[in-house]
Formats: structure tokens, sequence, C-alpha cells
């Protein structure tokens, strides 16, 4: 009897350390923990965010990201310099060095998903594909969360984005769009409406 226990036991424990990790492979590629803000109902941008882990002995670049619940995702890079906030889409792609780890999190790389089709709620897991230039293509999914780093959750029954201006200098990139008003980006980048 205890012999039971102690496998069911160490079952759930093993099944509990796979639920946590949330992680995905693509050849030597570690992609970990890919997540989305909750959005507000009617928001049209959402924010996605994860990490690249490359374990192999040659350099590879995410080139691309699709997912079914917007009409198009870009890869951007956000920045402060000088006291301005850019934003830029990087359109050859991220590149992910051998040996290396590269964050996607918010006022750095990240992910815009764009002309959402559907509210990102609270727990939800959302179907995405990531394009590797060597490794290819790995199906994930980004969970439906709330951003850590700034110790509150995002969805609408939790609170949702703040447009103050405090909250988009720390790199709240969803808020720009949805409350500063978007201007298209194009090869100079994108910034919110009435900054240079």
């Amino acid at each position: 009897m205890k012999l039971s226990y102690s496998l069911a036991a160490a079952v759930l424990a093993l099944s509990a350390g796979f639920a946590s990790a949330h992680e995905f492979k693509a050849g030597p590629l570690k992609i970990g923990h890919p997540w989305s803000r909750a959005t507000p109902a009617g928001a049209k941008v959402g924010g996605g965010y994860l990490s690249i882990e490359n374990t192999g002995a040659v350099a590879d670049r995410l080139v691309s990201v699709s997912v079914p619940f917007a009409a198009r995702s870009e890869i951007h890079e956000m920045a402060v310099k000088d006291g301005v906030m850019t934003m830029r889409p990087m359109e050859q792609g991220v590149e992910v060095p051998a040996g290396a780890k590269v964050e996607f999190k918010p006022g750095g790389y990240h992910i815009m998903f764009m002309e959402l089709k559907q509210q990102l709620n609270q727990g939800e897991m959302m179907k995405g594909t990531l394009t590797f230039e060597k490794a290819g293509s790995v199906d994930v999914e980004f969970k439906v969360d709330f951003d850590r780093r700034q110790g509150r959750r995002r969805g609408p029954a939790q609170g949702a984005l703040s447009p103050r201006p405090s909250a988009v200098m720390v790199g709240l990139v969803p808020t720009i769009h949805l409350f500063a008003g978007r201007r298209p980006c194009s090869r100079r980048g994108c910034s919110p409406r009435g900054r240079a």
C-alpha cells in the first residue's frame, strides 16, 4: 500500500513538473513559457512573449510567427534611447546565437498580434507556430497570463490595461496601441501618435 501511494505521488510530481515547465523544442532550440497578456473586449492588438535558448553549435533565427487568433503577427523590438521610446519591426527576424538565450519580454523583443479575431482571456492556451531559419516550424501554445514583473493581472476581470503614461514608458507595449493610438509601422519603425 505504501508503495502504491509513493508511486502515485511520484507520478503527480512528474506531471506537475511538465505542466509548470510549459516548454517546447525545435531541434537544439528550447522555447520557454510562451505567454500573452489578457486583453479587454474589443482590443485589436495583443503582445506575445517567450524565451529561446539555443543549445546547438550554430546560430539560428526566428523569422516569423503565425497564430489563428490574429490576422497577422509581427516581431518587434522596443527600446529607450536618450529618454525616447522607440519601437521597430524586425523584418529580418531575431538571431539566436549558438549557446545563447534570447528573451522576448516587455520593454524589449516581443511579438505583436495584429487585428485580433477574439478576446484573449486569462487562463486560456492559444495555439501558434514559430518558424526558424534552420530548425523549421514548431507549434507552441501561448498562455494568456499576467505580467509577474508588474505584480498584477491583466485581464478585464482583474483590471484591464492602464493608459497611464508611466505604464507606457516601462514597456506595456499593447497599451501603446490600444490607448495612445497607433500609426502604421514602416521601415523607419512605429511610434505612438504624437511622438516622433
